[in-house]
This record gives structure tokens, sequence and C-alpha cells, in this order.
């Protein structure tokens, strides 16, 4: 008979079974009231049927099988699901025993008893203490004073010793490493509320593995005798400690993908990776990058040479120690690590380097160390050392080197595969850092190109411009402004602004600006100055098949540029403008109101639509013009110019120092993430001195000439430039003869001290004249060539009633050409 046959005979519960006989071939015999109300049938239908029949149809195969068993063994003890008469089934333990008669017959009785309110088969003590103490599970009952008065031997795997060593101690006893306080407190509560504590995690450094974190849990029910009295606490142990590292582990990698990375910086993203492992993974983290990785420059991709020593620079560093002593090396600073060292060979072979002890005499790698001498490691108190390649794109970018502190245990596998994927996934972010400070370092030296590194200086107005671009990311945009210095002290200012945003909108806007600069030295007025532009800009278009608002090559790009177009003059303060597509400009007055000036608005260029027209005013000494693209008073993709002029306006009120004045406009009015880029130019009008001006009405007679020299002489000797007298004289006697000779009607002389001298002739006639090369042969032909070597620039431009020939000469690098070398 079997263990569990036998347990079952000695086990089973006769006083509630319900008896059922059967003949040897296991046909039903007897039946019992007890068995019409277990199983429903009545004693007619039950009699002369098999056991068979009454069971469900996987245990009637076992039938046979338990009737050779019963034959064999003299009986047999289980569980069998019986079928109710409505068809369910019905779950009993049986037992059969043989019943022999006095006439020697067998038959067998069958012994059901149903399991349905049962929790379970019943078993003796010694087949439960059987259970406990073969179970892996670490279990322990204490007493109401918290006192071992029982443990299986698994418990011994959690330290403690054998079970027999902790009876009558307490937990803090044969745990000291553990926070015993906690665990107690648990059972405190248990045995006070009968609330059971299930899956309580308790984490710590056990006596047997004091270097290694542990984890485990605890679950925790108190024990009641037959009166509900609390006898104890049963608790049980599991080691989850794989599992809670796992969880560490993860927890760290999601760390690491929610902290590196959140700029494009490349030291923060370094740092942010030290941070990130400290102290989760490492008590020191040192990160190293290759200067051409900090300079945004391409890396060689494959191996390095390990025969010479390399420097790294130290882009971040993280300590459990504050302000990371051990780091030898600060942030910024360079990291020499000599031939053959760990570090070396890391960037050689592009592998992770790992030491599990580092030995006592071994000195730190790099030779930066200040006062020059090394300190071992385990002066710093480092015992353990990972050393992982920052590799991208198959390309290595620098090193990672992690630390342990003396106290803690050694790297192993699982921290050398963490550290390898948050190295490799803080990589990518550093390689993105690097490209993006390769690509914005690439776009600010096209925006030097492209933009004014400074206004030039001149005595037209104080000038001061403020720029924020829409693309944060290259700083560049389509919004540019200019200040062009113009014959007769004269400049022009100009704001425009190209479609679109980023490095293809400022190359358009690049040249679009170089256009308009080749425009203004001819000294158009600016309504003409926008025609050409804007007939430069249809040409390209058409030449390329553009459509307003497609983006390509410059042609494409310029179409539907905004521009305005100003032309002001210190001598009398006169002011001309005209504006293509653009808004229109600001005047601050001396006394600090702001208007706006009527200017009409001709169409974007290239668009065609009617002639451009300008405006001319003048503006009074001290009033400041303010030249701005739509960027400043849009807030959003719908806006209201209305609405933007006024919050213009009470931005503009008010007088102080240019410079500062135009930043806070700009910061008043617009994000430090503008929804469109931005720029403004302000210019503060001055006006040139009577002093400074000179002027004198000739009349068209050759004889005249020599007064005129005459009279350019005596205001030189007036404003301290006789030096300037000689050339000044021949300059005025080939302009004047030339207006002479040429025009005609009346003639008008005029001298302006700026930073240059400049002198003008006014004539009625309408052709401008030509520099010529004559031959030695020649007898004249030599006056404007003259002119232009002996002046710093000349040239022509026309006015409504003729036209004006000027030529400057600097007062700042004074003109030393011998004048007898040139008429040779």
């Amino acid at each position: 008979m079997g263990a569990h046959e036998e347990y079952g005979r000695r086990r089973f519960d006769v006083a509630d079974a319900v008896p059922l006989l059967l003949d040897p071939q296991g046909v039903v015999t007897g039946w019992t009231s007890e068995a019409r109300r277990l199983l429903a049938y009545p004693a007619a239908e039950a009699v002369g049927r098999k056991l068979a029949d009454l069971l469900t149809a996987e245990d009637a195969q076992r039938v046979p099988d338990l009737v050779e068993r019963c034959r064999r063994d003299g009986g047999w003890t289980g569980l069998l699901t019986a079928r109710h008469r409505d068809g369910q089934p019905v779950r009993v333990a049986a037992r059969i025993t043989s019943a022999e008669e006095a006439h020697g017959a067998s038959r067998w009785l069958v012994l059901l008893s149903e399991l349905a309110d049962a929790p379970g088969w019943n078993m003796s003590r010694t087949v439960l203490e059987r259970m406990v103490a073969d179970s892996p599970v670490g279990i322990a009952i204490v007493d109401t004073d918290l006192r071992f008065v029982w443990s299986n031997a698994a418990l011994e795997q959690f330290g403690g010793g054998p079970p027999a060593r902790r009876l009558g101690l307490r937990f803090a006893d044969v745990q000291p490493g553990l926070d015993a306080q906690a665990v107690e407190a648990q059972m405190r509560h248990v045995l006070e509320t009968g609330e059971a504590v299930v899956g309580y995690e308790h984490v710590g450094h056990v006596v047997s593995a004091p270097l290694r974190e542990t984890a485990h849990m605890l679950s925790f029910t108190r024990l009641e005798d037959d009166r509900g009295r609390p006898m104890g606490v049963y608790y049980t142990v599991v080691d989850m400690t794989e599992r809670h590292r796992a969880r560490q582990r993860l927890a760290l990698l999601d760390r690491a993908n929610e902290n590196i990375g959140r700029s494009l910086d490349l030291t923060r993203t370094a740092q942010e990776l030290a941070d990130v492992t400290v102290p989760g993974l490492a008590d020191l983290v040192t990160v190293d990058l290759l200067e051409t990785v900090l300079r945004g420059a391409e890396v060689t991709p494959g191996p390095l040479a390990d025969t010479d020593p390399v420097a790294l620079r130290r882009a971040g560093h993280g300590s459990t120690e504050e302000g990371a002593p051990q780091a030898v090396v600060g942030i910024g600073e360079v990291a020499t690590y000599p031939a053959g060292s760990p570090p070396v060979r890391c960037l050689t072979t592009g592998r992770t380097w790992h030491a599990e002890r580092l030995g006592p005499l071994d000195r730190v790698w790099v030779t930066d160390a200040p006062g020059g001498r090394r300190s071992t490691f385990s002066e710093l108190g480092l015992h353990s050392v990972m050393v992982v390649p920052i590799r991208a794109r198959g390309t290595t970018l620098g090193i990672t080197t992690l630390f342990r502190r003396h106290g803690r245990e050694p790297f192993d596998e699982e921290d050398l595969r963490l550290a390898e994927d948050l190295v490799s996934r803080a990589a990518v972010c550093v390689d993105n850092a690097r490209r993006y400070t390769r690509e914005r370092d690439a776009a600010l030296v096209l925006q030097r190109s492209l933009l004014p590194h400074r206004l030039p200086e001149q005595d037209a107005v104080e000038v001061a411009a403020c720029y924020r671009p829409a693309d944060e990311l290259t700083g560049l945009g389509g919004d540019w402004y200019d200040l062009i210095p113009l014959s007769g002290a004269r400049v022009a200012l100009v704001v425009g602004e190209v479609p679109g945003h980023g490095i293809d909108a400022a190359a358009a806007m690049g040249q679009l600006r170089t256009a308009v600069r080749t425009l203004a030295v001819q000294d158009l007025p600016p309504e003409e100055v926008l025609a050409h532009l804007d007939d430069l800009v249809a040409r390209s278009a058409r030449e390329e098949g553009a459509e307003p608002g497609t983006v390509g090559s410059a042609g494409t790009q310029w179409l539907g540029s905004g521009c305005v177009y100003i032309v002001y003059d210190p001598v009398d303060g006169g002011c001309a403008m005209a504006a293509a597509g653009h808004p229109v400009p600001a005047v601050v007055h001396p006394d600090g109101s702001v208007t706006f000036v009527d200017l009409p608005q001709g169409p974007p260029l290239g668009v065609g639509g009617p002639p451009f027209e300008a405006v001319e005013l003048s503006l009074d000494e001290g009033s400041t013009l303010a030249l701005h693209t739509d960027g400043l008073l849009a807030r959003s993709e719908t806006w209201a110019v209305d609405a933007g002029r006024e919050r213009l306006r009470g931005a503009l009120e008010g007088a102080g120092p240019l410079e500062a004045h135009c930043r806070n406009v700009v910061d008043a009015l617009v994000p430090a993430r503008p929804y469109d880029d931005v720029a403004l130019l302000m210019a503060r009008t001055k006006r040139l001195g009577t002093e400074q001006v000179a002027a004198w009405d000739l009349d068209p007679d050759p004889a005249l000439v020599a007064d005129a020299r005459r009279r350019a002489t005596r205001q030189l000797a007036r404003w301290g430039l006789e030096e300037l007298a000689f050339t000044t004289e021949l300059v005025v006697s080939e302009l004047v003869t030339n207006a002479i000779r040429h025009a005609g009607g009346p003639i008008r002389l005029r001298l302006i001290r700026e930073r240059a001298l400049v002198c003008e002739v006014f004539d009625s006639g309408a052709t401008a004249p030509h520099l010529r090369h004559p031959r030695t042969t020649d007898e004249g032909g030599r006056g404007l060539l003259l002119v232009s070597q002996l002046t710093q620039r000349w040239g022509t431009r026309f006015v409504p009633d003729g036209k004006i020939i000027w030529a400057e000469q600097s007062l700042t690098e004074l003109a030393e050409v011998p004048v007898a070398a040139l008429l040779e």
C-alpha cells in the first residue's frame, strides 16, 4: 500500500462518509439515503449500475485500474469526481475497502466524503512539517516577544545560522546587518492588528555578504490559539536580490533616457551622463572627450595609435563625495593618459576594459595631477574600475571611467553590461551634440558673413540694431538690416526679410543684401532702388520657374521678400523712403512721442503690382527712426497690425541710451523663442553744423574757375585742412570746368567736412561724365583720371533738376600721392 493511501486510511473522517456497497465486478448492490442526498439518485436507479456510470467520463476510465489495485492492496483512498443526477460534477474523497461476508463472498465498501466546503485533503503534522522543513522558502515562527521558536533549514541561507542556534534569539541578534527595527515593527503591527503583511521588501547587507546589497521579500501572518488569542508571528522570506538589482538597472536606464541629452550642449551632455551614474552605478565617474569632438569637428573612424600619450578634455565628472576630490583633473582641463594605459587602449580598440580589483600600488593614469605627483588608486579610496569607450556611429568620441570606493562590492559582469548600455545611449546624444556644434558653428560663420559685424562709422545717425531668429537651432533667419554710407555724408538705412527661416533663408538674405548694396552705390532714389530690386527678383524667379512660397535657390527664396529703404541727409535733415511689402517705419520724436510714417505700401519683391512710391519728410535732429520686420509685431499666426503697432508705440516711447533702448524694445515685444524672425534697426538723426558745410552759386563762366579755387582754399584754411588745399584746387578746377564746358546753366559748388572732405559740383546737365584713359599724345581727357587718383572715391548722382558730381578725400588717411607722378 502506498504512503498516501495509508495516510488517507488514517485520516479519513468515517463519521461524515456516505457508504456504498459494490460487488466484485464494481456493480452497486447497496445504496443508502445519505448516498441519495449526495448524488440525488434513488435506490431504484442506482442499484445494479456500475460505479463507472456514477463518475465523470475521465474518472470512469480509472475504475478498472482502481479495482485491480483494490484486489492487490486490499483497498484504495483518493479523490474522485462523481456525477450528480442533474449532470453536475461532485468532488468527493473516496475510500474503498474489502467487506467479506460470512459465507466467504467478497464485496467492496465505498465511503464517499464531499469536498465542496473543505479546504483540501486533511494532512498530518508529520506531512506538514516535512513540507515546511523542505521548502526552499525561508520560514520562521516567533512568539509574542518576537523570539524565534521555530525555523526551517532554508532560512539559514539568509544568514543567522542553523535553526537550533536561532531559538530564543530576536531578529537583531541573528541579522545585525539588516534593519531589524523596521522588520520587528512589521511583526508588532501584525500581532496588534491581526492584519497580514504580504510582500514587504527589505534592502540591506547581510553578514555573509557585507559588501553586497541584498533584497528580501517578507510576509507576516499572526498565529492564534483556539480562542483567537495571538501566539506569535509566522513569516516567510524570499530572496529577491536579482529582481531588485534588475529593477534598479531598469530604473537607471529610464533615468538616463529622461536626463541625458536634454540639450545639444556637449559638456552639459557629458555631465548629465556622470550625474545619472552616480551613485546608482558608481562612486566616481569621469567623462573625457577628444578635443576635436568638443570643437564639433569630424573624428577619424577606426582605431587610434596607442604608442603616444593621448590628451583628452575633461567634460564631466560626478562623485559621492562633494567636490569630487578623487577626480584629480577638473572639468574643462586636459587629462593626459600615457601610452598603453587602459584609457588609451579603450580609445584604440573601442572595447571596454574592466578591473574587478585594482592593485594597492596601482597609480592613477592621468599624468596631469597637481604638483606632478600621481597618487595610487588605493590612496584615493578606489578599488574597482570600468573604462567604457564613448562610441557612436562607428567612431570613438572619448571615454567614461567608473570607479567604486572601498566598502562597496566590485563591479561584476552585470555592472559592465549596464555601463556599456548607459554609455552607448549617452554616446548618441554626445554625437548629436557634436554634430549640432559643427552645424551651429558653420551657421554662425555664415551669419557673421551675411550680417554686418558692426555698422559703419559715420556722422549722419547714431545706430543700434537687434536681431533675434526664430530658428533656435542655427541662430539664422531671413531678416536683415544694413547701413550704407552714401555720397554727400548721407546714409541709406535698410531693413528687409526673406520668406522662411534657417540657413536657406539666411543664404538668400545675404544675396539680396548684396544686391541692395550694389544698387545703393549708384545713388538712386529709394523708389528706383526697389524697382531695380523688384526686376532682379522677378527675373531670377522666372528663370527658375518659381512660384511665391516655394523654397529652393536664390530666385525662389527671394520671391515675396519685403524691404524698406531710407535715405537720410544730415545736411538738411531730409529723409526719403520707399517700402516693398514691408511694415512702415516708426519715428520717435525728440519729445518722446511716436508716430508711424504714412508710407504707401508697395508690393512684395518679384510678385508684380503698381510702381513703388517714395515719401520725403524732414526730421528734427534727435529724432529716431525705428525700422523693423513684421516679427516684432507678431505674437502668433493670427495677429492684428493695429494691435501690434500700439504695443510697439508703447515700447518705443521714452528715451535713453539707444543700444539699451533697442534691446529693451525687442525684449518687451518678443519672447525668447519668437514665432518669426525679428530685426530692429534704430537710427537717431544728427545734423551737420553750419560750420561743416560751405556752398557757393557760380555763373557758367570759365573765368570764374579760379575764383572757385580761391574760395575752396580759403574754406580749407578756416577748417585747418591746408594740407588738402592743393588736391582740392585740382578737384574743384576739374569738376567746375567740366560743368561749364558740358552742361551750362547754373552751377553750385559745395564743400562738406565730415569724416571725409566732400567736394560737390551741381549742374543742370543730364549726362554723366565718363572716365577716360588718354594716350600720351592726347592734349586733354586727363581731368577725371586725375580726380580718381587723388581722391578716395568719386561719382555722380542724379537729382530732379540735374546731377551732382562729387569726390571725397579721407581726413583720416590723407593722400600722399605725388601729383607730378600722376601727370607724367
